[in-house]
């Protein structure tokens, strides 16, 4: 992809990017979940969430579309620069519980019905010092998980002041308006957080931009709804009493 035309496709792959962030977010959450109540990951939903190189799952191509925002970024943002290289340490420190969730998963299991067929002799202490490297392979998956998470919570940081340069890109404004409920359990808490530094205090602005981006998509009702939402936030607003004349 030439340097031209990734500018030029700029507010797709922005929004792409956040859109990736999100469902990666919320995915990784739900295993570390899984794991913080009963010790264990699914591998073959962290294999998906990766993907391969002829098949990339969501992390890959969060990745890669980090790499294609952050590095044509005319700008080129301190905020953008640490959001490259946090979501490329994501990637890999998932590849790495990937690994870790297999052999636990299949490893595992095998080593146990070892244990159980044995009889009483020298191989006791072997299999006790195999079962010790399964105990710190755990343990290796809990600083992984660590570790994402900390990236994740920084990402979700420096996300809204990098996306403030992005403030009049309808396509990010209509993918936050229409999948809230997915961007709501991203962000959580930092959601008021994610609005107010993206949108200077001024919501009102992210519904104006999605109705008119679904107005013009010929989302008419949707368009309407987030119409709706921007009058009652401004009822006097300027951009607001322009985009209504339109509706």
């Amino acid at each position: 992809m030439s340097r031209s035309w990734i500018r030029g496709k700029l507010p797709e792959f922005v929004r792409d990017l956040f859109r990736n962030f999100c469902q990666a977010s919320v995915a990784l959450n739900r295993e570390f979940e899984s794991f913080d109540r009963e010790g264990v990951v699914c591998f073959e939903q962290l294999r998906d969430l990766v993907g391969t190189e002829m098949d990339k799952g969501l992390l890959w191509r969060m990745k890669d579309t980090a790499h294609h925002v952050f590095r044509n970024d005319p700008e080129q943002p301190a905020e953008g620069r640490f959001l490259d290289w946090a979501m490329g340490y994501i990637f890999h420190e998932t590849v790495k519980l990937r690994e870790d969730a297999y052999q636990r998963q299949n490893y595992g299991p095998w080593l146990r019905e070892i244990m159980e067929e044995q009889t009483p002799g020298p191989q006791q202490e072997i299999s006790g010092n195999l079962a010790e490297v399964l105990d710190q392979t755990r343990e290796s998956m809990r600083r992984e998980i660590d570790r994402i998470r900390f990236f994740m919570d920084n990402c979700r940081t420096l996300l809204p002041p990098y996306l403030s340069r992005h403030r009049e890109n309808v396509l990010l404004a209509r993918f936050i308006v229409s999948q809230e409920p997915l961007v709501v359990e991203a962000f959580g808490s930092d959601y008021d957080m994610l609005i107010d530094g993206v949108y200077a205090g001024e919501p009102e602005l992210m519904y104006v931009l999605a109705s008119r981006s679904l107005r013009m998509g010929g989302w008419l009702e949707e368009a309407r709804r987030a119409l709706d939402t921007a009058l009652q936030l401004s009822p006097e607003g300027k951009l607001v009493l322009q985009e209504k004349k339109n509706n």
